[in-house]
């Protein structure tokens, strides 16, 4: 699976390979505006400048700042993804949650000022809520396997394992959002307790 709605790669061979490195370049550097500045005050100029471009060669690349925002959120989902699938696929329940709360606590450690960013700019900016949409999407189909794995009957009721995964992804976002915000510690702290209450959803507490 790979993020819809990202803005035009460059064109082929050497110009591609310069393109992606640009690219690049110009996530970072707006990854690190929103850390000094924050979405409203960041613009197109503090971008191009970080990266020591002039405007109209960052307009290469992207029409706008929600443009450049909306792909730095696309590139981090797709870490999100990756790693979501490979907890969906281990095999022992009670491994499979302590390493999807480890990548998670990764995740926010390292991104988490662009995990906000996107939960901020969902309500407002149609491809930043669908990307975030789908990637809760990914992550309550991976709780619901392991959910499944440790015995939670299938199914959308309260006491099965859909309904019950969807609850989970959403407790463990806001949980991670408000930590992340303070510091590590909390981050840690949120990360042990989420895991503690999806253990005991599982029933893999005893």
């Amino acid at each position: 699976m790979t993020p819809g709605n990202q803005p035009a790669r460059g064109r082929r061979g050497t110009t591609e390979r310069k393109g992606d490195l640009r690219e690049r370049a110009i996530l970072d550097a707006c990854e690190a505006l929103l850390a000094d500045k924050g979405y409203e005050a960041m613009t197109v100029g503090d971008i191009a400048q970080q990266v020591g471009i002039t405007r109209g060669a960052l307009y290469f690349y992207f029409g706008s700042k929600q443009e450049v925002v909306t792909a730095l959120v696309a590139r981090t989902v797709e870490h999100l993804w990756e790693r979501s699938l490979a907890t969906a696929q281990s095999e022992e329940p009670r491994e499979a949650v302590a390493a999807a709360m480890r990548r998670t606590v990764e995740l926010w450690s390292e991104h988490g000022l662009v995990m906000r960013t996107a939960i901020d700019l969902s309500l407002t900016v149609p491809e930043i809520g669908e990307l975030w949409s789908r990637t809760a999407d990914l992550f309550i189909m991976a709780i619901t396997a392991v959910l499944e794995r440790a015995g939670v009957p299938a199914g959308t009721g309260p006491q099965q394992a859909s309904a019950m995964a969807r609850a989970l992804c959403w407790m463990i976002e806001r949980s991670f959002y408000h930590a992340s915000q303070e510091s590590n510690a909390q981050v840690q702290q949120a990360s042990s307790t989420c895991e503690h209450i999806w253990l005991i959803s599982a029933g893999l507490t005893g």
